[in-house]
């Protein structure tokens, strides 16, 4: 580092020294440093005119310098009169000028006083050595004479240090100075403009300055440059190294800018030459160029010392790039190694069974893979610092120990996955032979269990079990644990306290199934080698042992830590798929106007939109797959996992892999075809619609996953994953994003839609927000399903759930035994309806205390009505909220009220067209039938029975009823007088009846199973037992030993109605059951009514209209007071 500091310093005072030198030579060569002055100082001064250096040369090289006629020469002030003679006798070479100078003064049209005063004042200003002054006297007679006269007597006034000569005449001029070199006023040949010279000499030492100003500037940059601190982080020193390289371009094109001045003005000096071959070219002009072309190599020299200087800045800032980015790869790459061999020194475990131990290799090989990685770049950039070093970089020092270190790293980590994985392979060889010997060991007990016992009682099945006993024992040899002190030694290295109990129970095990096969033999020999008196012996039955081994000790042992052993050193299985983010480009501009334009704008806002939330919502769901789900199963992280979180991911997570995996592979990709054409993303959707169902299954899992967060959301794992992750929200914000994606891709549909509704694609857009909306409704209601508690059945059997409600609901039962109208003018029930394809279900709405999904309500099930048997009444008098349910021809009605009309009209139709596609479908198959029965004979009529509320096995029979349109077969109870099952109700035999269908009213099962409003009102009719619960009001007098004995006062519950009259009847009161004559049980029962039902204001007086406590389900235990409350 030391040395290197040194060269920059040598190098920039050697840079120093020849730039200084530069700008010494351009002051020589413009004769600076004896006469500071330019042209461009006396402009003015000089375009007067009054003297100029044509170029012109005398017979020695003498420079002639011009003094023309100038009226006004006496009015020149004295300060410019010397300026430009000083600078007139600078212009020539320094050896031109100490020849002298020849001076010519044309005063041909002046008076004799004015040459007199102009000769006067010229000899006493002139600044620098004369050779000889010819004065070219007045032509005119008059001032000629006088001027003959006046010199002869004023000869001594004029004494000078050289001679001064008279002239009469031009030709006499030519005599001292040849024509070539005068110019044409003064009858010479000599090319000269005085304005094209006062430019060039401008050009000349403007040129001359900018080559020493560039010369200046690149000294001072280059003292900045080697003055500059290098900076200790890779950022710093690339940008350092930046800033610099700018500044040097910079200065290079001001230099370049300099050269071409310098190149331009020489080509003008050498213009003329090359316009004409002939054209002669004065002395100044070729002094003119040599100067620029002494410039131009000054420049040149400037251009070299500040190149070379800046080659080895520019090395030496490269250098130290390199390093920092070697070091910060040291840094990055000595933490990874250190981090991963603190890992693989942490695992210590050897596994407790084979298949632990091949799960730890498994792991270990994938910890290697990954690790390699690491390893691989470790080694990459030790070669990458020796290399460094060849290149003798300046920081050799620094370089080499931290290439060593990396070396010895790398070893050191590879060393311990070797002596990792020996250890494991030593472990698997002891566990493959503790299997095989608990293998071996099993087979014997299953050999001795499975031998039969009978059979061993005859010689010639002693001696078959004895072979069959000594085969097995020759396996042993390969088997078994030979010698356990070999063992030991063997295997030193691996035998944890653990293992060694491990090992000892098999041997343990071992020597007990040896001990029984030897007892076996010595048994069996005996029989084998005397015959006695058969004896029938005792033994157990191997049937328990024959079924499956025993199960060995290993295996409890891997069972018991299988649920907690998780996988060593194991990422989870997801990968950062860094998909190419196209730059989002212009669509498509629109060729009318205005508003087309601002269309397509807003369109692509919202694409860029939808496009950007997409990518943000892969990202997210990619962060907590890697940073949460892949967690769980890494064992570093096991002792921060709860118990109750343990095993629990699935239930955590859902199907959000699933989800991820959608959106990053195929959804993400389609949506960015699209940026062109934002109008047609709604093909995407509706393409992938069927994929879009993944949300429900998610959205069905999300009420458990927040229960489980809710229990485990003070678990130290979240908190830890939340750090690392650096995320400002908890887990579950991010649970809850699928959810919230789903609701927002319709809202951007909308958002699109808005701004398509003329382009191509607005109806696949419609269509795509459509079925977005199915599908959000299609989650909702599943939502809703999933909280359906009581019911027995598959609600998948019920066919797809078309749609689901709250409703108030009246009941007015009418037909069958029941003729009762329960609640049907009073408080309503409240019911929440869910409509299915094949049923409709009653539940009631439980509101249910908790926070987010635990405080969503639940369901309660109270009963079902097939929609084989339903029809409709669309409008009840008195309110447009109303309409009628009603079942099996009206014998049960159900009055619904909805909460609005809307609500009601779209339930109406919904149900309309489930019934209208029954009908056709019973249609269909009656004409199907009707023409395969043809020629077979006519079918009786089957009676029919009520359908069973809440019995889902009768869905099937239901169904099958329902092709049949003459017929609805029933159910008919058993005439047995057995008691019925509990928890059942009763069913009764009903037949259908044939009624034309009220206007209004709609079935799936013809006319003849419809009823209309004729028996809106109940009649008058001889009172009938029905179940329920009912009051005694007299006493049994007849007591049997068959008979059940009531007393008055007693609470009884008819139960069912039985064969030959008798009703099962259970005395709640003294908790007897037993059955009952009708006469006898209408007689003790008078006129009570049942205990939960209440009485008909339309029947007539003495006459009680009772109804069950139960539903008429014979698998709906429900009593009807339920689902009244």
């Amino acid at each position: 580092m030391r040395f290197w500091l040194r060269n920059e310093e040598m190098a920039l005072e050697e840079m120093v020294q020849r730039l200084n030198a530069v700008s010494k030579n351009t002051d020589e060569i413009m004769h600076q440093d004896i006469v500071p002055l330019c042209a461009a100082d006396i402009q003015e001064q000089l375009k007067k005119r009054f003297a100029y250096l044509s170029g012109g040369r005398g017979q020695d090289g003498s420079p002639v310098i011009t003094f023309p006629d100038y009226p006004a020469f006496s009015e020149i002030p004295d300060k410019e009169f010397q300026n430009v003679m000083t600078y007139l006798t600078s212009i020539p070479s320094l050896q031109d000028a100490g020849i002298g100078f020849i001076l010519v003064i044309d005063r041909r049209q002046d008076k004799w006083t004015s040459v007199k005063a102009s000769v006067l004042r010229i000899a006493a200003s002139f600044p620098a050595n004369l050779q000889l002054v010819l004065v070219l006297r007045p032509t005119g007679f008059f001032q000629r004479t006088l001027s003959d006269i006046a010199f002869k007597f004023n000869r001594d006034d004029f004494k000078m240090k050289v001679p001064v000569m008279m002239l009469s005449s031009v030709p006499e001029l030519h005599g001292y100075i040849d024509k070539s070199q005068l110019t044409e006023d003064l009858g010479g040949t000599l090319d000269y403009c005085h304005s094209r010279w006062l430019c060039q000499r401008t050009a000349i030492e403007s040129f001359a300055l900018m080559v020493k100003q560039t010369a200046q500037m690149l000294q001072t940059f280059g003292t900045e440059l080697a003055e500059t601190e290098l900076p200790n982080d890779v950022q710093s020193t690339s940008l350092v190294l930046s800033v610099h390289t700018e500044k040097k371009a910079k200065a290079k094109e001001d230099l370049h800018l300099a050269l071409k001045e310098g190149n331009s003005i020489l080509e003008s000096l050498r213009e003329p030459l090359a316009e004409s071959t002939s054209h002669s070219v004065n002395q100044d002009q070729l002094d003119n160029q040599a100067t620029v072309q002494r410039l131009l190599a000054q420049l040149n020299e400037t251009e070299a010392a500040f190149d070379e200087f800046w080659a080895k800045h520019q090395q030496k800032l490269e250098q130290c790039l390199q390093l920092r980015h070697f070091e910060q790869g040291f840094r990055e790459v000595k933490t990874t190694l250190d981090s991963m061999s603190q890992k693989i020194a942490a695992f210590t475990d050897v596994g407790n069974s084979l298949a632990h131990v091949q799960h730890l290799l498994k792991d270990l090989t994938s910890f290697e893979e990954k690790s390699s990685v690491a390893v691989d770049r470790a080694r990459a950039l030790s070669l990458e610092g020796q290399q460094l070093i060849e290149n003798k970089h300046y920081a050799v020092d620094s370089i080499h120990p931290k290439c060593e270190e990396l070396q010895h790293l790398s070893d050191h980590f590879a060393t311990e996955i070797t002596r990792r994985r020996g250890l494991l392979s030593k472990s698997l060889e002891l566990h493959s032979l503790l299997e095989m010997s608990m293998k071996w060991c099993d087979e014997g007990i299953f050999l001795l269990a499975s031998q039969p016992v009978d059979k061993c009682q005859s010689q010639d099945g002693a001696e078959a079990a004895l072979q069959e006993i000594e085969k097995f024992l020759e396996t042993g040899a390969e088997n078994k644990i030979q010698e356990l002190n070999k063992i030991y030694k063997e295997y030193e290295c691996i035998l944890n306290q653990d293992l060694l109990e491990h090992v000892q129970k098999v041997f343990q095990k071992q020597e007990s199934t040896e001990e029984m096969f030897h007892r076996r033999q010595a048994s069996l020999k005996k029989l084998a080698a005397r015959q006695t008196r058969p004896v029938q012996p005792v033994a157990p039955r191997p049937e328990a042992l024959s079924k499956s081994p025993s199960p060995s000790p290993g295996s409890w042992r891997s069972s018991e830590n299988s649920s907690s052993e998780s996988s060593v050193l194991r990422r989870g299985p997801y990968r950062r798929a860094k998909s190419e983010m196209s730059e989002t480009r212009q669509g498509r501009t629109s060729s009318t106007g205005d508003e087309e334009e601002s269309l397509a704008i807003l369109r692509r806002h919202v694409m860029n939109e939808l496009l950007d939330t997409e990518r943000a919502y892969v990202e997210e769901l990619l962060c907590v797959l890697e940073g949460y789900a892949a967690e769980m199963d890494n064992p570093l992280m096991a002792h921060l996992i709860s118990t109750g979180l343990q095993n629990k991911k699935s239930i955590l997570f859902g199907n959000m892999e699933e989800i991820y995996h959608f959106h990053n592979r195929i959804f993400l990709r389609e949506l960015e075809s699209c940026i062109d054409c934002p109008e047609l993303v709604g093909r995407c959707f509706l393409e992938r619609m069927e994929e879009f169902q993944i949300y429900e299954k998610y959205c069905q899992n999300k009420p458990r996953s927040e229960s489980l967060w809710r229990q485990c959301s003070d678990c130290p794992f979240f908190q830890e994953c939340q750090k690392k992750l650096d995320h400002k929200l908890s887990l579950d914000s991010y649970l809850l994003k699928p959810v919230q994606r789903i609701t927002k891709y319709q809202l951007l549909l909308k958002e699109m839609l808005k701004y398509s509704k003329n382009c191509e694609g607005a109806e696949d857009l419609q269509e795509a927000l459509s079925s977005i909306l199915g599908i959000l409704k299609a989650v909702n209601d599943s939502m809703h399903l999933i909280a359906i508690t009581g019911y027995d059945g598959n609600l998948s059997d019920l066919g797809k759930l078309l749609m689901q409600g709250s409703f108030s609901v009246w009941t007015d039962h009418k037909k069958g035994h029941t003729k009762v109208k329960e609640l049907a003018r009073f408080k309503p029930m409240q019911r929440h309806l869910f409509l299915h394809e094949k049923a409709v279900l009653f539940c009631k709405k439980r509101e249910e205390n908790g926070e987010g999904y635990e405080k969503a309500p639940s369901y309660s099930y109270k009963q079902s009505l097939n929609m084989t048997a339903v029809g409709i009444t669309e409008n009840v008098k008195g309110d447009a909220k109303k309409f009628e349910i009603w079942y099996n021809a009206r014998e049960e009605v159900y009055i619904v009220q909805a909460p609005t009309p809307e609500i009601k009209a779209a339930w109406v139709n919904e149900i309309r067209k489930v019934l209208t596609s029954q009908l056709q479908a019973c249609r269909e198959a009656s004409q199907h039938r009707a023409l395969e029965q043809s020629h077979s004979l006519p079918l009786p009529t089957p009676s029919s029975t009520s359908p069973t509320k809440g019995n889902t096995r009768n869905v099937k029979k239901l169904e099958d009823r329902k092709t049949d349109p003459l017929s609805l077969e029933g159910y008919v109870s058993s005439s047995l007088p057995k008691p019925p099952e509990k928890g059942k109700g009763w069913s009764k035999t009903s037949h259908s009846l044939e009624a034309p269908e009220e206007d209004g009213g709609w079935s799936s099962a013809e006319e003849l199973v419809n009823s209309s409003d004729a028996e809106e009102d109940g009649g008058v009719g001889p009172k009938k037992l029905v179940p329920g619960k009912y009051t005694v009001v007299m006493d049994d007098e007849k007591e049997g030993p068959d008979t059940l004995a009531m007393r008055s006062g007693d609470m009884v519950e008819v139960v069912e109605e039985g064969a030959e009259g008798l009703w099962y009847v259970r005395d709640l009161t003294s908790s007897k059951e037993g059955w009952v004559s009708a006469s006898s049980l209408s007689t003790l029962l008078g006129k009570s009514s049942s205990a939960q039902c209440l009485s008909s204001s339309d029947s007539s007086p003495g006459s009680a209209v009772l109804s069950n406590s139960s539903s008429c389900s014979e698998g709906c235990p429900t009593p009807f007071s339920e689902l009244q409350g």
